[in-house]
């Protein structure tokens, strides 16, 4: 929490106050595992993990080696089995961690303009290696630099962009409804929903796909769905990605702020406006803003072993129980701010103690069943989704067990905080047959079930369930309701912004005195039944037509008939 706790719970007498948890009854509309998970131990494992102890959660920090160690220890206590090689409880993520000093220069005619990191910049050498000197590459404007042959729409026209800079905008491409301009349409990039192409790795894997030297993303907030600090906290620090990706790699990336953007523009004789209206048109072309970079910096590099911490409990069936279903939840964090002062500790309890806590619950639960499930249930807490879900990547690429036998990945990246909702979402709603099992549980409840209430932050791409979705593996991720039950119209929304403004992925991400987990336990009693409905029914989730996922997941199957 602040910088004057440092002391650890000791495993026995958090046990103790696990087993004297108050529980509260499920009533008749769920069953009896469900009933298991309560308020005051997701209080007490999200209190514990989110300490100072643990240091920020850092990969490859101290506070690794203690999170994850104590994981570990949840798990055995909760008479789990290893999962990981050779009886271990981790799998292995071998990460390459790059620090990067970076000078940006701007050169226009005869002028040079040195950018201010953080305030204009934060860029870095995706490259692993020890320096970056990137001089004179042509900055090119490449609109939202987007390729999406199903919508008919290229940014880059066959432009040739080897050895640029290429310069572009956040999220999709908002084309305005013709019938009706003040909505978008539906009918390109999903409306007001983000598509993958919004989102700022496939901006940079697209750029390195095109030959490009260097890419810079213009941030806004309301697109990038998050103000400038989360990108300076981000990505101003120790960055980690997989050892070895063998993907094609730009020489320099980063962001520039919105107001260096707009300063770009004016000195070419043009505005940010204009060029972003220019960006809507299908027929827009890269443009040359007549501007070079150089790009010149420093890579501190170390190679680490970052942990995923894998528990199983196998399937009472013995002929299902090689077949899965994939709990997760992200146990990593931020770490320290080593050039701040004062609490300098990034705590992330929203984000995300509370998940790995709700992980532990669902565990428990499960493993208090008097008869398991009849598949195998895998409980995961992975590594490097700050980094840009790199645990899951990984997991998705090296699995410990095969994917075509895994029916279901159900996700965890934060939990409802602020009470009971009468209603729950669920973020990339009716892409698959879990959202109408999640639907059918919810009414038990007597709650609705709605997609998610901002669907253009693309949060469906944000968090470690989208690395198994990318290999076919049909996910769910809930979110907490907006609709809060006894709290005016609205409440929820301002408590969601207030979070994104004050707390996320800064050092003030603490347990608060005011959470109410009560809506909390409900959204895990439901997801509960969820797993425990995949572990045992017949019939396996499918992704549902017109999915980007279900030809990967169908062509899989077909292998494996």
């Amino acid at each position: 929490m602040n910088g004057t706790r440092t002391g650890r719970l000791s495993l026995h007498l958090l046990a103790s106050a696990m087993m004297a948890s108050t529980v509260h009854a499920a009533g008749p509309e769920l069953g009896p595992g469900a009933s298991l998970i309560g308020t005051n131990s997701l209080l007490t494992r999200t209190a514990t993990l989110s300490s100072d102890y643990f240091e920020g959660r850092g990969p490859g920090t101290r506070g690794e080696d203690r999170a994850t160690a104590w994981i570990a220890d949840q798990f055995q206590i909760l008479g789990l089995k290893p999962d990981g090689p050779a009886g271990s409880w981790f799998q292995e993520v071998p990460m390459i961690g790059q620090s990067s000093t970076t000078r940006l220069t701007f050169h226009q005619g005869g002028s040079m303009e040195v950018l201010t990191f953080p305030q204009d910049h934060v860029t870095w050498s995706p490259v692993q290696q020890k320096s970056l000197r990137l001089m004179g590459s042509e900055l090119v404007f490449v609109g939202y630099g987007v390729v999406a042959p199903e919508y008919g729409w290229d940014d880059y026209k066959g432009v040739d962009v080897r050895g640029k800079t290429l310069v572009m905008l956040i999220n999709d491409p908002p084309i305005p409804d013709p019938a009706d301009p003040t909505r978008l349409d539906d009918r390109m990039f999903k409306g007001k929903a983000m598509t993958y192409y919004g989102r700022w790795t496939y901006k940079y894997e697209i750029a390195a796909a095109k030959g490009a030297a260097a890419a810079l993303i213009i941030h806004e907030t309301k697109p990038a769905a998050y103000p400038w600090f989360v990108v300076v906290n981000s990505w101003g620090r120790e960055r980690f990605d997989l050892e070895g990706t063998g993907e094609p790699q730009l020489q320099a990336a980063g962001w520039i702020s919105l107001e260096r953007a707009q300063k770009l523009f004016a000195a070419t004789g043009s505005s940010y406006v204009e060029a972003k209206q220019q960006a809507l048109r299908r027929d827009f072309k890269p443009v040359p803003l007549g501007v070079s970079a150089d790009f010149e910096g420093t890579n501190t590099l170390r190679r680490i072993q970052s942990k995923n911490v894998v528990a199983r409990i196998d399937g009472s069936d013995p002929k299902l129980r090689d077949e899965w279903v994939v709990f997760t939840a992200h146990w990593d964090h931020l770490g320290r701010d080593t050039q701040g002062t004062g609490d300098t500790i990034f705590n992330g309890a929203s984000d995300n103690a509370i998940g790995t806590a709700g992980l532990l619950e669902l565990a428990a639960a499960f493993k208090r069943l008097p008869v398991p499930p009849k598949r195998s249930i895998l409980f995961a807490a992975l590594t490097g989704e700050e980094q840009g879900l790199l645990g899951a990547k990984y997991y998705a690429e090296h699995p410990l067990h095969p994917l075509i036998q895994t029916l279901a990945n159900i996700n965890m990246d934060g939990l409802n905080t602020w009470g009971r909702t009468a209603d729950v979402s669920v973020v990339g709603f009716g892409n698959s047959t879990l959202d109408d099992l999640t639907r059918e549980i919810a009414t038990r409840q007597n709650r609705i079930v709605l997609p998610e209430s901002n669907p253009e932050k693309g949060g469906f791409y944000r968090s470690d369930h989208f690395e198994f979705a990318k290999v076919g593996v049909p996910a769910l991720y809930l979110k907490g309701g907006m609709d809060f039950i006894g709290r005016p119209k609205g409440y929820g929304q301002s408590r969601a912004d207030e979070f994104t403004e004050r707390d996320y992925h800064k050092v003030s991400d603490e347990v608060k005195p005011d959470w109410d987990l009560s809506g909390a336990v409900e959204d895990l009693r439901l997801l509960f039944e969820v797993g425990d409905r995949v572990a045992s029914d017949p019939r396996w989730p499918e992704w549902k037509p017109g999915t980007e996922f279900k030809a990967r997941r169908d062509a899989m199957l077909k292998l494996n008939r």
